[in-house]
């Protein structure tokens, strides 16, 4: 594909988000032709991953002269799913900063205030989404270059667990905690590219029992103290964590201050030597091609000896298993994606300073292996001088949690007014019926369908069962016109759903869906008389689901002209 490099973005003054853009009868062709689910929809990619025919200059234009001869896999991916790439965008130099200013190309702006930054390091891929330059953005985060400009701009920005998006054809930052991410105008929409873009060959292996949902009733930690944040900023994240509380979840204060000294070990400790080894050479070789801040900051790391980092990563693990146990009992943690959004005169001003301040909350997260969602939750009147302010907050938890975090994230998303000068986009695309851990063609968790009829529907007694297992609710059900269900005499009352054949008849039921490693710790708990096997539905499919014997069953009422046991449970 053919592109011009700088090119101006169409009615709108933003030539600084994109580096290069596509050709624009590339770009139609390509959306034209496009097949698969993310068919008709634009892709920006953040220009330290590789896209062909692109020069992956990392915002250095003397890092790389030539194009690149193949995408990213992470691009690939998308592609693959019918993405069509639009251009490569602008970013903080080596992805070293959450301003989005320090470049060559021009410091990316606000998409509502343009005397405001727009966050980073991602900046271009946040703003393009944000102004409907793009739909879906791949972005990269270390300590926040997904989260704080998706923030920012009142857009989404997942951040997956550490490995499970391939890294190959990305410039590092700092390898052992670099991320792919995804942005995009709503959840869903980043949902399925997510299931697009994750897996593939040389990705982390998904653990066999990964939830596939947050609980019912989930369990959210906040910090107990709202340190950094400016006037009113508290305010509307306090107002967040009470519509959670208002949506279910049970909200808890825990103590933050042991993630935010993790967070801070991650520029004001030894960790930084991981920047030096990832561009340092370049950057000591060519001190005349390299952004002033991000040049200080990589050529220090260099020195870094040896024993600090040691004795760094120590007390970092120290504090991860400090942590972890804070937030044990606890599903998710809510924390403010950003404690301000500044100026681009009050980071020109203090360009380390605001920087270090903008990454409060987001630096930890990746130090502790942790996924995290942000989504937009509203807006902060900063006065007439300053103006509205996007609100966002992140949704962090364990590793391989990405369901979880997605969930909570859904109980609190609000969707902005766009931008004055949106110049449209594509609609949002409907949620899928798994979320993208479990729709990952290869490589992601395996999940099964598993067919109730009694105790564990929802709402009654032993649904929490399922919840526990972080089975995902998938809708009602019914058998073929082939069974029979018996009322048991069983503590809780369950019925027993047996095959007969011809002289059948159909039966309510709900279909939930679990991860394998889930369904058998599930299986192993099964008391007698119950039993797992293949039910048939009466769309034709066959699914695992609750039988037992046909002794037991005989035994009971025979309920079956009910049509179900909630039926039966209300005529009782």
């Amino acid at each position: 594909m053919s592109h011009r490099e700088t090119a101006p973005v169409p009615a709108d003054g933003r030539p600084e988000v994109f580096i290069s853009r596509s050709d624009e009868a590339d770009v139609a062709a390509g959306l034209a032709a496009a097949t698969g689910p993310l068919a008709g929809l634009r892709l920006a990619v953040k220009n330290n991953v590789d896209v062909a025919g692109f020069p992956t200059t990392a915002a250095c234009p003397a890092y790389a002269t030539e194009p690149a001869q193949a995408d990213a896999q992470a691009v690939a991916r998308l592609r693959a799913a019918g993405a069509t790439v639009v251009g490569v965008t602008n970013l903080d130099q080596f992805a070293t900063g959450l301003v989005g200013q320090r470049t060559p190309y021009g410091g990316v702006r606000d998409a509502r205030r343009p005397e405001f930054v727009s966050g980073g390091s991602s900046s271009g891929s946040a703003v393009a989404v944000a102004l409907g330059l793009a739909d879906l953005a791949i972005g990269t985060d270390t300590a926040g270059s997904g989260r704080v400009p998706a923030a920012f701009q009142g857009i989404t920005g997942i951040k997956p667990t550490l490995g499970t998006v391939s890294v190959n054809g990305v410039v590092p930052a700092c390898r052992s905690y670099d991320a792919v991410t995804i942005m995009a105008r709503d959840l869903d929409t980043a949902d399925a590219a997510m299931a697009a873009m994750a897996g593939g060959p040389g990705t982390r292996p998904w653990p066999p029992d990964a939830p596939l949902a947050a609980p019912a009733a989930p369990r959210v930690a906040v910090p107990d103290d709202l340190t950094a944040m400016d006037p009113g900023w508290a305010d509307a994240f306090t107002a967040t964590a009470e519509r959670l509380r208002g949506a279910g979840a049970v909200v808890e204060p825990i103590r933050i201050e042991p993630f935010l000294a993790a967070a801070r070990l991650l520029y004001d400790g030894a960790l930084v030597a991981e920047r030096h080894a990832a561009v340092g050479a370049f950057v000591d070789a060519h001190p005349g091609d390299v952004d002033p801040t991000v040049g200080a900051i990589i050529s220090r790391a260099g020195t870094v000896a040896a024993s600090d980092l040691v004795r760094d990563l120590e007390r970092l693990e120290r504090l991860r298993q400090e942590c972890l146990g804070l937030l044990d009992g606890f599903d998710a943690l809510l924390v403010p994606t950003a404690p301000c959004h500044p100026t681009v005169a009050e980071v020109a001003a203090e360009p380390v300073a605001v920087n270090s301040r903008v990454g409060t909350y987001t630096n930890f997260c990746n130090l502790f292996d942790l996924c995290a969602v942000a989504v937009p939750a509203g807006t902060v009147d900063e006065g007439p001088e300053r103006g509205i302010a996007q609100f966002g907050v992140t949704v962090v938890a364990r590793p391989f949690h990405d369901a979880v975090a997605l969930d909570v994230a859904r109980l609190v998303a609000v969707r902005p007014e766009p931008p004055a000068e949106f110049a449209g986009g594509a609609p949002p695309l409907p949620a899928g019926p798994l979320p993208w851990p479990a729709a990952i063609a290869d490589g992601g968790v395996r999940s099964v369908e598993l067919f109730v009829v009694g105790a564990h529907l929802a709402g009654q007694p032993l649904e929490h069962e399922l919840r526990g297992l972080g089975a995902r609710w998938g809708g009602a059900a019914r058998t073929a016109a082939a069974y029979e269900l018996h009322a048991l005499g069983t503590v809780p009352p369950k019925p027993g759903l047996t095959r007969v054949g011809e002289g059948g008849a159909p039966v309510e039921g709900e279909i939930w869906s679990l991860s394998e490693g889930a369904l058998g710790r599930f299986l192993a708990g099964l008391p007698a008389p119950m039993s797992l096997g293949r039910i048939e539905l009466s769309d034709g499919r066959w699914v695992v689901g609750f039988g037992c014997t046909r002794e037991a069953a005989s035994a009971g009422e025979d309920i079956t002209k009910y049509g179900g046991w909630r039926a039966w449970l209300t005529a009782g």
